[in-house]
Protein backbone atom coordinates (compact mmCIF):
# COMPACT_ATOMS: atom_id res chain seq x y z
CA UNK A 1 0.00 0.00 0.00
CA UNK A 2 1.59 3.02 -1.31
CA UNK A 3 -1.71 5.63 -0.47
CA UNK A 4 -4.47 5.94 1.48
CA UNK A 5 -6.79 7.58 -1.01
CA UNK A 6 -10.21 5.87 -0.60
CA UNK A 7 -10.86 2.19 0.54
CA UNK A 8 -11.53 0.91 -2.43
CA UNK A 9 -8.32 0.71 -3.54
CA UNK A 10 -7.63 -1.48 -0.29
CA UNK A 11 -7.49 -5.35 0.12
CA UNK A 12 -9.48 -6.86 3.13
CA UNK A 13 -5.76 -8.16 4.29
CA UNK A 14 -4.67 -4.73 4.19
CA UNK A 15 -8.01 -3.36 6.54
CA UNK A 16 -7.90 -6.08 8.90
CA UNK A 17 -3.73 -5.73 9.58
CA UNK A 18 -4.66 -1.67 9.88
CA UNK A 19 -7.01 -2.00 12.54
CA UNK A 20 -4.71 -5.16 14.30
CA UNK A 21 -2.11 -2.13 14.27
CA UNK A 22 -4.32 0.42 15.88
CA UNK A 23 -5.58 -2.10 18.63
CA UNK A 24 -1.65 -2.32 19.05
CA UNK A 25 -1.11 1.24 19.12
CA UNK A 26 -4.17 1.79 20.92
CA UNK A 27 -3.12 -0.65 23.57
CA UNK A 28 0.57 0.81 23.55
CA UNK A 29 -0.62 4.14 24.35
CA UNK A 30 -3.09 3.47 27.11
CA UNK A 31 -0.30 1.45 28.83
CA UNK A 32 2.21 4.53 28.34
CA UNK A 33 4.35 2.33 25.89
CA UNK A 34 6.70 3.94 23.77
CA UNK A 35 6.22 3.95 20.06
CA UNK A 36 8.05 6.54 18.06
CA UNK A 37 8.02 4.66 15.13
CA UNK A 38 8.34 7.94 12.91
CA UNK A 39 11.36 9.67 14.82
CA UNK A 40 12.11 12.30 12.54
CA UNK A 41 9.42 11.94 9.50
CA UNK A 42 7.44 15.24 8.85
CA UNK A 43 3.80 15.09 7.22
CA UNK A 44 2.51 18.55 5.67
CA UNK A 45 -1.33 18.59 6.51
CA UNK A 46 -3.15 20.74 3.58
CA UNK A 47 -6.77 21.46 4.87
CA UNK A 48 -8.88 23.04 1.93
CA UNK A 49 -11.93 22.29 4.71
CA UNK A 50 -12.43 23.45 8.38
CA UNK A 51 -11.42 20.48 10.39
CA UNK A 52 -11.61 19.60 13.85
CA UNK A 53 -11.35 16.04 14.77
CA UNK A 54 -8.73 15.10 11.52
CA UNK A 55 -6.54 18.10 12.03
CA UNK A 56 -6.08 17.44 15.61
CA UNK A 57 -5.75 13.59 15.45
CA UNK A 58 -2.80 13.43 12.72
CA UNK A 59 -0.66 16.28 14.88
CA UNK A 60 -0.87 14.57 17.78
CA UNK A 61 -0.78 11.08 15.93
CA UNK A 62 2.19 11.98 14.75
CA UNK A 63 3.60 13.92 17.76
CA UNK A 64 3.13 10.72 19.75
CA UNK A 65 4.98 8.34 17.03
CA UNK A 66 8.08 10.57 17.41
CA UNK A 67 7.35 12.68 14.14
CA UNK A 68 6.61 16.05 13.11
CA UNK A 69 3.21 17.53 11.56
CA UNK A 70 3.06 20.75 9.54
CA UNK A 71 -0.17 22.65 9.32
CA UNK A 72 -0.64 23.75 5.68
CA UNK A 73 -3.71 26.32 5.05
CA UNK A 74 -4.75 26.72 1.63
CA UNK A 75 -5.20 30.20 2.01
CA UNK A 76 -1.45 30.38 2.69
CA UNK A 77 -0.05 28.14 0.11
CA UNK A 78 0.38 28.99 -4.02
CA UNK A 79 -1.64 26.65 -5.22
CA UNK A 80 -4.39 29.04 -3.70
CA UNK A 81 -2.95 31.57 -6.70
CA UNK A 82 -3.19 28.92 -8.67
CA UNK A 83 -0.10 26.83 -8.51
CA UNK A 84 -0.60 23.45 -10.53
CA UNK A 85 -1.28 20.23 -8.04
CA UNK A 86 1.05 18.87 -9.49
CA UNK A 87 4.28 21.61 -8.65
CA UNK A 88 2.72 21.20 -5.38
CA UNK A 89 2.88 17.96 -4.89
CA UNK A 90 6.49 17.56 -6.80
CA UNK A 91 7.95 20.23 -4.35
CA UNK A 92 6.28 19.09 -1.45
CA UNK A 93 7.91 15.14 -1.79
CA UNK A 94 11.36 16.90 -1.43
CA UNK A 95 10.78 18.42 1.89
CA UNK A 96 7.92 15.82 3.37
CA UNK A 97 8.26 12.07 4.27
CA UNK A 98 4.46 12.02 4.16
CA UNK A 99 1.34 14.38 2.57
CA UNK A 100 -2.22 14.49 3.98
CA UNK A 101 -5.10 16.23 2.01
CA UNK A 102 -8.46 17.44 2.73
CA UNK A 103 -9.82 18.96 -0.31
CA UNK A 104 -13.21 18.63 -1.77
CA UNK A 105 -12.72 16.55 -4.76
CA UNK A 106 -11.19 12.98 -4.91
CA UNK A 107 -10.07 13.99 -8.84
CA UNK A 108 -7.92 16.07 -6.86
CA UNK A 109 -6.33 14.14 -3.94
CA UNK A 110 -5.72 11.25 -6.52
CA UNK A 111 -3.62 14.33 -8.94
CA UNK A 112 -1.56 14.60 -6.01
CA UNK A 113 -0.82 11.28 -5.37
CA UNK A 114 -0.27 10.44 -9.17
CA UNK A 115 2.60 13.51 -8.68
CA UNK A 116 4.45 12.90 -5.33
CA UNK A 117 6.95 10.55 -4.34
CA UNK A 118 5.99 10.29 -0.81
CA UNK A 119 2.82 8.76 0.64
CA UNK A 120 0.04 10.98 0.72
CA UNK A 121 -3.63 9.77 3.18
CA UNK A 122 -6.61 11.12 2.21
CA UNK A 123 -7.57 13.32 5.31
CA UNK A 124 -11.75 13.42 3.58
CA UNK A 125 -12.66 14.29 -0.16
CA UNK A 126 -16.18 14.32 -1.13
CA UNK A 127 -16.30 11.00 -2.63
CA UNK A 128 -14.41 8.87 0.51
CA UNK A 129 -13.80 9.32 4.24
CA UNK A 130 -11.19 6.46 4.78
CA UNK A 131 -9.45 7.36 8.01
CA UNK A 132 -12.95 7.95 9.89
CA UNK A 133 -14.18 4.40 8.43
CA UNK A 134 -11.48 2.87 10.01
CA UNK A 135 -11.91 4.49 12.95
CA UNK A 136 -15.70 3.40 12.61
CA UNK A 137 -15.09 -0.66 11.64
CA UNK A 138 -12.01 -0.41 14.95
CA UNK A 139 -14.56 0.96 16.99
CA UNK A 140 -17.02 -1.62 16.02
CA UNK A 141 -14.36 -4.60 16.37
CA UNK A 142 -13.34 -3.56 19.96
CA UNK A 143 -17.12 -4.11 21.05
CA UNK A 144 -18.18 -7.15 19.18
CA UNK A 145 -14.63 -8.69 18.62
CA UNK A 146 -15.03 -9.35 15.13
CA UNK A 147 -16.91 -7.91 11.95
CA UNK A 148 -18.25 -10.24 9.42
CA UNK A 149 -21.21 -11.52 10.18
CA UNK A 150 -22.43 -7.77 12.05
CA UNK A 151 -25.07 -5.79 10.30
CA UNK A 152 -23.85 -2.02 9.38
CA UNK A 153 -27.11 0.20 9.00
CA UNK A 154 -26.30 3.66 7.67
CA UNK A 155 -29.24 6.09 7.30
CA UNK A 156 -29.21 9.38 5.86
CA UNK A 157 -27.22 11.36 3.04
CA UNK A 158 -25.38 8.72 0.43
CA UNK A 159 -21.90 10.84 1.08
CA UNK A 160 -18.51 10.50 1.68
CA UNK A 161 -19.12 8.56 4.74
CA UNK A 162 -22.24 5.83 3.41
CA UNK A 163 -19.80 5.33 0.07
CA UNK A 164 -16.99 4.32 3.01
CA UNK A 165 -18.97 2.94 5.09
CA UNK A 166 -20.52 0.39 2.31
CA UNK A 167 -16.92 -0.33 1.12
CA UNK A 168 -15.27 -0.73 4.38
CA UNK A 169 -18.09 -2.91 5.99
CA UNK A 170 -18.37 -5.07 2.73
CA UNK A 171 -15.13 -5.64 2.59
CA UNK A 172 -14.80 -7.00 6.09
CA UNK A 173 -17.30 -9.24 5.47
CA UNK A 174 -20.48 -7.10 7.18
CA UNK A 175 -23.71 -7.20 5.92
CA UNK A 176 -25.02 -3.29 4.97
CA UNK A 177 -27.95 -1.38 4.83
CA UNK A 178 -28.21 2.00 3.59
CA UNK A 179 -31.71 3.87 3.47
CA UNK A 180 -31.33 7.50 1.66
CA UNK A 181 -33.92 8.78 -0.51
CA UNK A 182 -33.84 8.12 -3.63
CA UNK A 183 -32.42 11.95 -5.21
CA UNK A 184 -29.38 11.46 -2.49
CA UNK A 185 -27.95 7.75 -3.13
CA UNK A 186 -24.29 6.46 -2.74
CA UNK A 187 -22.19 7.36 -5.72
CA UNK A 188 -22.42 4.74 -8.77
CA UNK A 189 -18.88 3.58 -8.80
CA UNK A 190 -19.58 2.20 -4.77
CA UNK A 191 -22.95 0.82 -5.78
CA UNK A 192 -21.03 -1.07 -8.89
CA UNK A 193 -18.92 -2.83 -5.98
CA UNK A 194 -21.77 -3.23 -4.20
CA UNK A 195 -23.12 -5.44 -6.44
CA UNK A 196 -20.54 -7.00 -7.51
CA UNK A 197 -19.99 -8.01 -4.12
CA UNK A 198 -23.52 -9.40 -3.67
CA UNK A 199 -22.94 -11.59 -7.03
CA UNK A 200 -20.13 -13.51 -4.58
CA UNK A 201 -22.38 -13.90 -1.88
CA UNK A 202 -21.84 -10.19 0.15
CA UNK A 203 -25.39 -9.14 1.69
CA UNK A 204 -26.27 -5.56 0.82
CA UNK A 205 -29.36 -3.66 0.32
CA UNK A 206 -30.31 0.01 -0.76
CA UNK A 207 -34.07 1.10 0.40
CA UNK A 208 -35.99 4.05 1.03
CA UNK A 209 -37.56 2.80 4.16
CA UNK A 210 -35.25 3.33 7.24
CA UNK A 211 -37.62 1.06 9.49
CA UNK A 212 -36.23 -1.86 6.56
CA UNK A 213 -32.58 -1.34 6.76
CA UNK A 214 -32.33 -0.74 10.98
CA UNK A 215 -34.26 -4.11 11.05
CA UNK A 216 -31.97 -6.54 13.36
CA UNK A 217 -29.05 -4.05 12.44
CA UNK A 218 -25.86 -4.53 15.41
CA UNK A 219 -24.70 -1.07 14.95
CA UNK A 220 -26.53 2.42 12.91
CA UNK A 221 -24.56 5.07 11.43
CA UNK A 222 -25.71 8.17 10.59
CA UNK A 223 -24.16 12.02 9.14
CA UNK A 224 -25.24 15.01 8.93
CA UNK A 225 -27.53 16.43 6.63
CA UNK A 226 -25.91 19.40 5.34
CA UNK A 227 -22.03 19.05 5.27
CA UNK A 228 -19.21 21.18 3.85
CA UNK A 229 -20.12 22.30 0.67
CA UNK A 230 -23.45 21.81 0.38
CA UNK A 231 -24.82 24.87 2.51
CA UNK A 232 -26.56 26.40 -0.48
CA UNK A 233 -28.33 23.14 -1.02
CA UNK A 234 -29.41 23.14 3.26
CA UNK A 235 -33.15 24.53 2.81
CA UNK A 236 -34.11 21.66 -0.13
CA UNK A 237 -31.56 19.31 2.02
CA UNK A 238 -33.67 19.42 5.16
CA UNK A 239 -36.61 19.12 3.18
CA UNK A 240 -35.35 15.76 1.62
CA UNK A 241 -34.38 14.08 4.62
CA UNK A 242 -37.39 14.67 6.82
CA UNK A 243 -38.02 11.29 8.24
CA UNK A 244 -34.23 10.00 7.74
CA UNK A 245 -33.37 9.89 11.36
CA UNK A 246 -32.03 7.91 14.12
CA UNK A 247 -34.41 7.88 16.89
CA UNK A 248 -36.21 5.47 19.45
CA UNK A 249 -38.46 3.87 16.77
CA UNK A 250 -35.51 3.42 14.62
CA UNK A 251 -33.48 1.81 17.67
CA UNK A 252 -36.58 -0.72 18.15
CA UNK A 253 -35.81 -2.04 14.54
CA UNK A 254 -32.44 -2.21 15.48
CA UNK A 255 -30.93 -5.42 17.54
CA UNK A 256 -31.30 -4.46 21.48
CA UNK A 257 -28.08 -3.18 22.67
CA UNK A 258 -27.59 -2.20 19.09
CA UNK A 259 -24.58 0.56 18.98
CA UNK A 260 -25.25 3.68 17.40
CA UNK A 261 -22.08 5.64 15.48
CA UNK A 262 -21.41 8.97 13.85
CA UNK A 263 -18.90 10.53 12.35
CA UNK A 264 -19.86 13.95 14.24
CA UNK A 265 -20.89 16.91 14.43
CA UNK A 266 -23.89 15.69 14.95
CA UNK A 267 -27.03 18.20 14.90
CA UNK A 268 -28.87 17.14 17.64
CA UNK A 269 -32.80 17.12 16.48
CA UNK A 270 -31.45 16.57 13.00
CA UNK A 271 -30.24 13.32 11.78
CA UNK A 272 -30.27 11.92 15.03
CA UNK A 273 -32.21 12.92 18.51
CA UNK A 274 -30.87 14.15 21.33
CA UNK A 275 -31.77 11.48 23.93
CA UNK A 276 -30.25 8.74 21.23
CA UNK A 277 -27.20 10.80 21.07
CA UNK A 278 -26.65 10.93 24.68
CA UNK A 279 -27.81 7.46 25.17
CA UNK A 280 -24.95 6.28 22.85
CA UNK A 281 -22.32 9.05 23.47
CA UNK A 282 -19.72 7.04 25.20
CA UNK A 283 -19.51 4.78 21.92
CA UNK A 284 -19.97 7.76 19.73
CA UNK A 285 -16.51 9.35 21.05
CA UNK A 286 -15.23 6.57 21.61
CA UNK A 287 -15.21 6.09 18.09
CA UNK A 288 -13.88 10.01 17.83
CA UNK A 289 -10.75 9.09 20.00
CA UNK A 290 -10.08 5.68 17.75
CA UNK A 291 -9.39 8.09 14.70
CA UNK A 292 -5.88 8.96 16.73
CA UNK A 293 -4.93 5.76 16.85
CA UNK A 294 -6.06 4.81 12.97
CA UNK A 295 -4.84 7.34 11.75
CA UNK A 296 -1.66 6.26 13.61
CA UNK A 297 -1.54 3.00 12.05
CA UNK A 298 -2.20 4.46 8.44
CA UNK A 299 0.87 6.38 9.29
CA UNK A 300 3.14 3.67 10.55
CA UNK A 301 2.46 1.92 7.56
CA UNK A 302 3.23 4.02 4.93
CA UNK A 303 5.67 6.75 6.75
CA UNK A 304 7.26 3.58 8.67
CA UNK A 305 7.52 1.42 6.18
CA UNK A 306 5.38 -0.96 8.09
CA UNK A 307 4.49 -4.30 6.18
CA UNK A 308 0.77 -4.72 6.58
Amino acid sequence: MKHLLKLLDCSTDEIVNLLDLADQLKYEKKHNIPHRHLEGKSLGLIFQKVSTRTRVSFEVGMYQLGGRAMFLSNRDMQSHRGEPMEDTARTLSRYLDGIMLRTFAQERLERLADCSSVPVISGMTDFAHPCQVLADLMTIRERYAQLEGLKLCYIGDGDNMCNSLIVGGLKTGMEVAVACPKKYQPHSMVLDFADRQKSEGAKFLLTDNILEAAADADVVFTDAWVSMGKEEEAEERHMAFQGYQINHEVMKAAKAGAMVQHCLPAYRGEEITAEVFEEHADEIFEEAENRLHAQKAVLVALLGKQNI
